[in-house]
């Protein structure tokens, strides 16, 4: 069982899926921050200064106003908290797009590597034919 296991371990697919989890893992981080440290002020500035963020309702609980959602969380009220789902889809939505982009240069890649492959050598240029050489040679001997 030990032996099945290091096999299926050293396998080419499991190791390139670990690495793309790993890098997955990494993006993410990267796309959170783009969304927190770039995208929503940029989308506040020209909505009037709103953050997505602390958008909550509360569904049962007292909550002072203007409290934001950690303090809602943590004052113990049940909150619907639309916000952070609005920024978990615009997460998404960039995740999903760069992806795509992704997905598409590897496409594009793989095709140009295939059609190098199928396309056909380059055939030496046709030399003279025998009966042209013979021709020839007909034609030079007849001036002598």
């Amino acid at each position: 069982m030990l032996k099945e296991f290091k096999d299926f371990i050293a396998k080419g697919n499991v190791m390139d899926m670990a690495v793309g989890i790993i890098i997955g893992a990494a993006f993410t981080a990267i796309v959170s921050s783009l969304v927190a440290d770039l995208i929503n002020p940029i989308i506040g500035l020209f909505l009037g200064g709103i953050d997505f963020t602390n958008m909550y309702a509360v569904l049962s609980g007292e909550v002072a106003e203007g409290a934001s959602l950690e303090a809602a969380r943590e004052g113990g009220a049940a909150v619907f908290a639309y916000g952070s789902f609005i920024m978990a889809i615009i997460n998404f939505l960039i995740i999903a797009f760069v992806v795509f982009m992704l997905v598409r240069y590897v496409n594009k890649v793989k095709e140009a590597a295939e059609k190098k492959e199928e396309a056909p050598a380059e055939e030496a240029p046709a030399g003279p034919t025998e009966l042209d050489l013979l021709t020839e040679i007909r034609d030079a001997l007849a001036k002598k």
